[in-house]
């Protein structure tokens, strides 16, 4: 059956446009620009991120990095991709569809994150609606799931906005920050409803993402 055939990487769009953002496929020469951002953010997201690596800002972990997302993209597994203003090409975050299932599934998991000066403008809403459009549309997924820990309320709001629904709390779910933390379950369909998302404005804040 045609809607269970896999993607293939080769038919990946240069950009993909979410309004004064665009997402693209990360590269090496990204290295400086992303490492500065992450450390510039270290504090800001360690709180709802696993524990970093700690070589994880070192070029040769980005260079690995690099080669495991190129290996996903081949392999139909993920498609990691940086959010890049329009207006300066300027890294301000990333979104990842991972853990793509194909076969009677058509679905996969959505994982994001904002760097600290750009958090709580609106940026996370029009990427994640620029995700959807090409995980639906051009992946031909039935289903993207997300999950985010109970206090992060501001992921919540997130998710919320962007049309998904709350399907249930899974316990111990990930290990965050050092700690088996429980997490609330999101999913969003493909014939569900997505919210007109409004353009973000990009001054900088420290709210919480």
């Amino acid at each position: 059956m045609a809607f269970l055939k896999s993607f293939s990487g080769s038919d990946m769009p240069p950009a993909i446009p979410a309004g004064e953002l665009y997402l693209r496929t990360p590269e090496m020469t990204d290295f400086v620009e992303w490492a500065e951002l992450r450390q510039q953010s270290r504090r800001f997201l360690t709180p709802w991120e696993p524990v970093w690596p700690r070589d994880d800002l070192t070029r040769p972990a980005f260079r690995r990095r690099i080669r495991r997302y190129m290996q996903d993209l081949r392999d139909d597994a993920a498609y990691p991709f940086f959010i890049c203003r329009a207006s300066s090409d300027a890294i301000v975050g990333g979104v990842t569809l991972g853990n793509v299932r194909r076969g009677v599934t058509q679905a996969c998991t959505v994982g994001y994150w904002v760097g600290a000066p750009y958090a709580a403008n609106g940026v996370m809403s029009r990427a994640l609606a620029g995700a959807l459009g090409f995980a639906f549309d051009h992946l031909r997924l039935n289903r993207v799931e997300a999950a985010c820990m109970p206090a992060n309320h501001a992921s919540i709001r997130v998710l919320q906005k962007a049309g998904f629904a709350r399907e249930g709390l899974a316990r111990r779910y990930l290990c965050i920050n050092g700690a088996w933390e429980d997490h609330l379950l999101f999913a969003i369909l493909q014939s569900d409803p997505r919210p007109a998302v409004a353009e973000p404005d990009f001054r900088e804040s420290d709210g919480l993402f």
